[in-house]
């Protein structure tokens, strides 16, 4: 398998997306990750930004900036063409609408029915370009009572139930480290998009996608909506403990954390076999019988006890010899220089023609049509002329009579976030027709 899905000859491969365009008009995180998927796996997005810029310019960890350059604009904006354009303005429509022309795809995550009053609804790029797919994400979709609320990751956590069956028993709820619902969300809306863009290879007919980023998370919240529905009954916080399989929980080692997981009888044996504690074994051997509250809260304290008195290495090497599952809970940079994620080509070293080499994780699956990172993040306008001349066919003279109409525009010097690094020599990074 190495051989035929490994990392090694990556760029010689065919892109799976090659040749689908995609005109995003998105900020922050939700709509950018969905574009971004589909901009790994070959995907041409054209990025149109509002003069400030992506919101995600502004916001970065620490208040950290690298060379100008955001952390919490990379992460979702891989191997995009940027054009700066705000498409309220009369003369940006127009092009736009040639654009629309020429694509496959639409994503805008605006405010519902922002687009439509510049011109811009799905019906009238239907009538531009019969084909076209229309993928609108917002926290709450484009009808319903909550309509037009404004949505970031912890509200959707919130309003979709995550946050309040996440955390500790006996505590408050707890937010998810990362912006979990955003990610999960934009992943399942490159999904739709590829199922539309399937359903049209079919048919010839493009759709409109109406996706909300509460109800995604909803629906990724495993048994918890039927068993509500069943019983009656809340879920409420238990921490790390697993509700559906005991033993599975987190525990403290001399020297760190370990996760531990023993369900069926054959795994539990090994577990219990490894502590000395076969009366365990001959108690709870039925998965079921260990499920039951009390028994959970019992089971789980021995091994506790037990788990203080060895290291991580220690429980990982009697799960190998005795058959249940343990695993070090490692730290992030653990993660940043393990081999075995580098030698699969989950962790990606590659070299941005602006801003020299990154080192970032690469999307799953592993495949012989795989993704790949091309270039980050870039400059407010960066791709602006490449653009307009590749896919429009406009003349040097024609964009820069667009610049003087401030029909298009650039980064604000004054502004670092919207700009190239310090020391850019303005040649660096740029594509030419």
């Amino acid at each position: 398998m190495k051989k035929l899905l490994g990392a090694e000859d990556l760029f010689d491969r065919d892109e799976p997306l090659k040749g689908v365009r995609v005109l995003e008009v998105c900020s922050v995180v939700l709509g950018p990750a969905a574009t971004d998927y589909l901009a790994e796996f070959g995907a041409e997005v054209i990025k149109f930004e509002a003069r400030r810029g992506d919101q995600m310019r502004y916001v970065t960890p620490y208040a950290y900036f690298w060379r100008n350059l955001s952390p919490g604009l990379l992460e979702q904006n891989h191997n995009k063409y940027w054009v700066g354009m705000h498409l309220g303005h009369p003369k940006a429509r127009e092009l736009f609408y040639e654009f629309v022309k020429r694509s496959d795809v639409v994503v805008d995550n605006l405010t519902p029915g922002r687009l439509s009053k510049w011109g811009i609804s799905y019906d009238r790029l239907r009538e531009i370009n019969p084909r076209i797919i229309q993928l609108h994400v917002s926290g709450f979709g484009s009808w319903g009572p909550y309509t037009g609320r404004t949505s970031y990751d912890a509200i959707a956590q919130s309003e979709g139930g995550l946050a309040y069956i996440t955390g500790f028993e006996g505590r408050g709820p707890l937010k998810s480290g990362v912006w979990i619902a955003d990610w999960t969300t934009a992943l399942m809306c490159a999904v739709a998009i590829v199922a539309a863009l399937n359903y049209r290879e079919r048919t010839g007919e493009g759709q409109y996608i109406d996706y909300s980023q509460v109800e995604n998370v909803i629906r990724f919240l495993d048994w918890t909506w039927t068993y509500v529905d069943m019983t009656g009954e809340n879920r409420e916080r238990v921490g790390n403990r697993d509700l559906a399989i005991c033993p599975s929980d987190l525990f403290d080692c001399k020297d760190g954390w370990v996760a531990i997981v023993a369900f069926s009888e054959e795994e539990f044996k090994g577990l219990c076999q490894a502590m000395g504690r076969m009366d365990l074994y001959e108690k709870f051997a039925d998965p079921l019988e260990r499920l039951k509250d009390e028994n959970a809260r019992l089971i789980l304290k021995e091994i506790a006890e037990w788990a203080k008195t060895k290291t991580v290495k220690d429980v990982e090497e009697l799960a190998d010899k005795y058959g249940f599952a343990a695993s070090h809970v490692i730290e992030v940079d653990e993660a940043y220089y393990s081999e075995h994620l580098r030698e699969r080509g989950a962790i990606m070293a590659y070299d941005d023609p602006l801003y020299g080499e990154f080192v970032e994780p690469c999307y799953p699956p592993r495949m012989e049509t795989p993704s790949r990172l091309k270039w980050g993040a870039r400059p407010l306008g960066f791709d602006n002329e490449f653009v307009l001349t590749k896919y429009l066919g406009l003349s040097m003279d024609e964009i820069e009579q667009l610049y003087e109409e401030g029909v298009i525009y650039r980064w604000n010097p004054d502004v670092k976030p919207q700009c190239p690094p310090p020391d850019w020599d303005g040649k660096k990074g740029l594509k030419f027709p």
